[in-house]
């Protein structure tokens, strides 16, 4: 990786940093001050992230198809604005109804700011070579989590919350826009590199390529049962942990395994598993959490260490996936735009996990691992159905969808 992308890459991955721990990682550490401030509960704070969520997903693919045409950076500056405005808004807030308008606005930021965004923005820098960078990026934001929730409780502990969101909103402002600002300009649009095939001469217009609507399907339900995943874990680790006989302290250890296991994976990634086919590390990633979650069920809280790695190793390689898959099937040409299509259905399941994972725990108790695992396990066999992989790394993908 040459100089100049290694520093788009760290400055993009620092922005990434901050605004993942600034809104997905907020709720969880904000959340009940806010309620009992706001004369509400938790669960409408909840509610209103979800909310977000919807919003993101209605905004990626516009966001994408931006992107696609002018590239990363002004839509990534208009992010950072967005989730200023958004946390500014947020520690306004004087009850449920401006509470709810300011999460709205987070959700058109992350919509336009979150990982989809920072993946096409590489990918209309460098088009199919845009592996390594997407992996770089997860790994520097792979800590949003181990520097957003102690900074969000430091801030509340000693100067409330509201406090806590004009900082983030300070920050989008002083660091995150600076740093979007910086990423360089995009060129042509892809379609128009090098090795696109030379325009065709005046005559009848040929018929559009056929959609390649299988894999598509495939591949977005991929996405959504494994940031269904990931997001019910996020909220739920810890009850699922003790519902299974672990105890408050050992769930809280199993959580703190995640991060330094989503990191470590994406090292492997970026090392020993870049010379495998996107597909088949995908393949790999899709079966460790079934696999953690029937050793946690069949051996109990012995497993629960286990349990925590296997999960954090297989959705911090999912992650790098989700950005590098679309770009090796159907290539470079219309990323941005096709990226948040595919990512609609996971965001719905994202914002639906932790009320739907929640009463499986209510109803299941334990045995809610089978729901998490079942879901992993047919992640696992739709990528195994998505087709055959050639030996070794893949080809620059056509720009023409297959």
């Amino acid at each position: 990786m040459s100089a100049g992308r290694a520093a788009t890459v760290v400055a993009l991955g620092t922005a990434q940093t901050l605004a993942w721990a600034s809104t997905y990682y907020l709720p969880a550490i904000l959340a009940e001050p806010m309620a009992r401030e706001l004369g509400t509960t938790a669960a409408t704070v909840f509610a209103a992230f979800s909310a977000a969520l919807v919003v993101s997903a209605v905004v990626g693919p516009h966001a994408g198809g931006l992107i696609d045409r002018h590239g990363g950076r002004p839509v990534l500056l208009a992010s950072s604005a967005l989730f200023a405005l958004g946390l500014a808004a947020l520690g306004l807030a004087q009850g449920p109804a401006s509470l709810v308008l300011a999460w709205l606005l987070l959700g058109l930021g992350m919509g336009s700011g979150l990982y989809e965004a920072a993946f096409a923005t590489l990918v209309r820098l460098h088009g199919p070579e845009a592996r390594p960078s997407i992996t770089g990026i997860t790994l520097i934001a792979g800590f949003a989590s181990t520097v957003g929730w102690p900074l969000s409780a430091w801030l509340e502990s000693h100067h409330g919350w509201r406090q806590a969101c004009f900082t983030w909103a300070a920050l989008h402002l002083l660091l995150g826009a600076p740093l979007n600002a910086w990423l360089p300009r995009a060129g042509s649009p892809v379609s128009a590199l090098a090795g696109a095939s030379p325009p065709t001469p005046p005559g009848p217009r040929a018929p559009p390529p056929e959609v390649a609507w299988r894999p598509l399907l495939l591949l977005s339900y991929v996405f959504a049962a494994t940031w269904f995943i990931s997001t019910a874990m996020a909220a739920h680790l810890p009850r699922l942990m003790q519902a299974t006989g672990a105890t408050a302290a050992t769930a809280l250890w199993v959580g703190a395994l995640i991060g330094p296991a989503q990191v470590a994976a994406r090292l492997l990634e970026f090392g020993l598993l870049r010379r495998l086919h996107p597909l088949q590390s995908a393949r790999v990633a899709a079966a460790l959490h079934p696999a953690g979650a029937l050793l946690l069920g069949v051996a109990g809280p012995v497993a629960a260490p286990a349990f925590g790695v296997l999960h954090g190793a297989g959705n911090g390689i999912l992650t790098i996936a989700k950005g590098t898959l679309p770009l090796v099937l159907f290539g470079s040409a219309g990323y941005g735009r096709r990226q948040g299509w595919l990512m609609v259905p996971a965001r719905a399941a994202q914002a639906l996990a932790p009320w739907l994972f929640g009463l499986a725990l209510d109803g299941l108790g334990a045995g809610a691992w089978v729901v998490s695992a079942g879901l992993g396990a047919s992640a696992w066999l739709a990528l195994v159905v998505l087709g055959p992989v050639r030996d070794g790394p893949p080809p620059c993908a056509p720009d023409a969808p297959r």
